[in-house]
């Protein structure tokens, strides 16, 4: 599962880690991005990238109620292909979504342990994500969902799932502006290497959504 993460690099970085060409409307530092909340995605319009903001919860396209969204913040990427909420998403409407770490929860004893987890070598990274559009004659959302995975070795000690990293040399070939089947995307995924990770705890501050700043990413060592 991958349920809080963080983008608190400049906008001048990203767009120039990712080649977009256009300045990012509403962009600011995040410290604590929660589900329903706005995140950074990135997709290919068969032109160029586009950067901008998506709501944290997929919410398709034939959906009555947009609530659904809260339920579909991550999707198993060894079933997405599969599932009718996902499957013509894999084909077609694949996206990056940003960041520069996410937070876990281990169990211990008696209280539950957060730590920032990031690349070891680099500092923006992009999780995959899938995307879609819904709308009814008075509302538009642009929705998203974070695919995931069983965890590695390294996260394993932490949490059973993890979100799948793109690899910096593969993040342009997931949004490149090219329908392949779903079969075809889940392949893509099933593939992909992950990189080595570093993690340390944080305070319990960043569990209230409603906190943000320094505090939250403040290492307790």
């Amino acid at each position: 599962m991958c349920g809080r993460f963080t983008l608190t690099a400049e906008e001048e970085d990203i767009r120039r880690e990712y080649g977009i060409r256009s300045s990012i409307p509403d962009f600011e530092p995040r410290y604590n991005i929660a589900p329903g909340q706005k995140v950074l995605a990135i997709i290919h319009d068969g032109s160029k990238k586009r950067a901008g903001y998506m709501y944290w919860g997929l919410v398709p396209s034939w959906a009555k109620d947009p609530k659904i969204g809260y339920k579909m913040i991550n999707a198993r990427s060894e079933s997405a292909h599969e599932k009718p909420s996902f499957k013509k998403l894999m084909a077609k409407k694949r996206c990056l979504i940003i960041a520069d770490s996410f937070y876990e929860w281990k169990k211990e004893k008696d209280y539950k342990q957060p730590y920032r987890i990031q690349p070891e070598n680099r500092q923006l990274f992009a999780f995959a994500g899938l995307w879609d559009q819904w709308k009814t004659e008075g509302e538009e959302r642009f929705t998203c969902t974070i695919l995931t995975k069983e965890a590695n070795e390294f996260m394993g000690d932490i949490h059973n799932r993890m979100p799948v990293i793109l690899p910096e040399s593969q993040q342009d070939q997931w949004i490149e502006p090219v329908t392949w089947d779903s079969q075809g995307a889940h392949e893509f995924i099933n593939q992909v290497e992950m990189e080595g990770l570093k993690a340390y705890q944080v305070s319990t501050y960043v569990n209230s959504a409603k906190n943000e700043g320094l505090e939250c990413v403040q290492s307790l060592s």
